[in-house]
């Protein structure tokens, strides 16, 4: 087996061994979602005071409101049953380091992972790449404080989103472990 595989194996092994968890809910017992980020410094349960069961946690690339993230809330709320939710971004976000066109032009040249300089990206993998990357759009970030209130807005103006649910907009601080509040994120989400 590959060396991280059997890290996460053993992991499993020693939570399994202990495991008391299987009688909780399908609902979350607080009845509300986190989208966030998938970067690895951020743990929703820690920065979020969670429990296993407790809520539901989306994550993907920089916490956008991409469709499928959308879906999920939507799930969330329509046969899970919660109430409010919270789009989390946060500083230092990978998201912010690239465009749509600089991570096309990357795929379009290699498949191969790229490398960050003081210049941003570049490839140092050989071809082939693929241009399906340009039928994409990235949903990268150029301002961090005004991606959290489109996303904000993208959720509560979507037409399967009753204008009952809260949404938060904020943003994690990796240097401090702090959420601070985005000016306008918590009007743009405000239940009507």
């Amino acid at each position: 087996m590959m060396p991280v595989l059997d890290e996460v194996l053993a992991a499993n092994e020693a939570y399994a061994a202990s495991f008391d968890k299987g009688d909780l809910t399908l609902p979350p017992a607080r009845a509300f979602a986190i989208l966030t980020c998938m970067d690895a410094r951020l743990d929703p349960a820690k920065y979020a005071g969670l429990s296993e069961g407790d809520a539901h946690v989306i994550r993907n690339a920089g916490g956008r409101a991409s469709d499928d993230a959308i879906r999920s809330l939507v799930i969330s709320y329509k046969l899970l049953g919660t109430k409010e939710w919270f789009v989390i971004h946060h500083t230092d976000c990978g998201m912010e380091f690239f465009t749509n066109e600089v991570i096309t032009g990357l795929l379009a040249n290699s498949l191969e992972t790229a490398a960050l300089g003081d210049e941003g990206f570049y490839d140092v993998g050989e071809g082939p790449g693929s241009d399906a990357a340009a039928e994409i759009d990235w949903l990268t970030i150029s301002d961090q404080a005004q991606a959290v209130v489109d996303d904000v807005i993208r959720i509560k103006e979507h037409p399967l989103v009753p204008n009952s649910i809260p949404v938060h907009g904020l943003v994690y601080d990796v240097r401090t472990g702090r959420l601070l509040d985005v000016p306008g994120a918590e009007e743009a989400g405000a239940a009507g």
